[in-house]
């Protein structure tokens, strides 16, 4: 098994950037395809972007294409987002996955979210 944990949420301020971070733990012998996620109060989860496990290739959704970078970590499984430009509209639970089931927008395991509040 594999667990996922988030770190960096918070208070945000308009305006301001947002980086977090995300690590496996458990079975990490193989390095995993991870991703981020995002859900809002009221409304189903989204994808934000996904990063093959050597890195290589990335994909963003449209509505972060500027905004968004996700990039790998130092360690074998460890994914980093950086968002700038944050608008309140970014207030959400932010989810690391990993371990892709169909690339990029599906996969096996989840943690267990983050809050980022943006504040104006």
């Amino acid at each position: 098994q594999v667990q996922l944990g988030e770190a960096g949420g918070g208070l945000v301020q308009a305006g301001g950037s947002l980086r977090l971070a995300c690590a496996a733990s458990g079975r990490t012998d193989t390095s995993y395809d991870m991703g981020w996620f995002r859900q809002a109060p009221g409304k189903e989860r989204e994808f934000l972007g996904a990063i093959t496990s050597n890195g290589g290739v990335t994909h963003y959704a449209n509505s972060m294409l500027g905004r968004l970078t996700v990039s790998r970590g130092n360690g074998r499984n460890t994914v980093l987002l950086q968002m700038k430009s944050l608008k309140l509209e970014d207030t959400a639970v932010y989810y690391c996955a990993g371990d892709s089931v169909t690339w990029p927008y599906e996969f096996r395991y989840w943690g267990q979210g983050t809050q980022v509040t943006v504040s104006s």
